[in-house]
């Protein structure tokens, strides 16, 4: 299945940033957004280079929103099934995909992927700022922050694992809960995850494409 590779091909952030992610949950986005730059920046230009040929733009950001939904759904359905256990890896692959989904759509646009407002634009567009320049502010604050969380890793290896994950979960689906207007519940099973991590990613999507389609 086309989808099941890509989706095994995205894998998920490294696991030096999940290190940064456990330590800090609330700044999971900023963290996410700074390595889903990293990540898929110059991903999303070799695609726009490889398949934008005799595409318009248009055709091909949805093209790129209907790819990254499917991952969603199919990425919500595979976690889903191991419940709680698996409910902030969940979140955070969702959170990974539509981070990639932003990158791409707006490559789509002809903006460039590797800007460092990508990140912030994305941020915003999450609801999580209310511009994408406080949102950049927002991201060159993390910049600075990332040594303390470096230092912050050493406390892991004293910590339960289970209950930072926990923690984890539940700081996400808040947070996102106010984006998706509570629509995503935590530590659910299989097809309801699919359905939930298809939806977030709809609507991220259309936002998406219609602040980059703007003139």
């Amino acid at each position: 299945m086309e989808a099941a590779a890509e989706l095994q091909q995205i894998q998920g952030p490294p696991k030096r940033v999940w290190d940064r992610i456990l330590a800090e949950p609330d700044r999971v986005f900023e963290y996410i957004a700074l390595a889903g730059a990293e990540r898929f920046g110059p991903q999303a230009a070799e695609w726009v280079r490889v398949a934008g040929a005799g595409q318009s733009p248009e055709k091909l950001a949805r093209i790129a929103y209907r790819k990254h939904v499917r991952l969603a759904r199919l990425e919500g359905g595979a976690l889903g099934i191991g419940g709680a256990i698996t409910a902030a890896p969940d979140l955070v692959a969702l959170i990974w995909i539509q981070t990639r989904m932003v990158f791409y759509v707006a490559a789509a646009y002809g903006y460039d992927p590797l800007h460092p407002m990508r990140p912030a634009e994305y941020l915003a567009l999450q609801g999580l700022y209310d511009t994408p320049e406080q949102a950049r502010e927002a991201l060159d604050g993390v910049g600075k922050r990332l040594a303390q969380a470096m230092a912050e890793r050493a406390l892991l290896s004293g910590r339960r694992t289970d209950a930072l994950h926990l923690r984890l979960a539940k700081y996400i689906a808040k947070r996102l809960a106010r984006r998706y207007a509570g629509r995503l519940i935590p530590f659910v099973g299989a097809p309801l995850g699919a359905i939930q991590n298809g939806s977030a990613a709809k609507q991220l999507g259309k936002a998406a494409l219609s602040y980059y389609a703007r003139p």
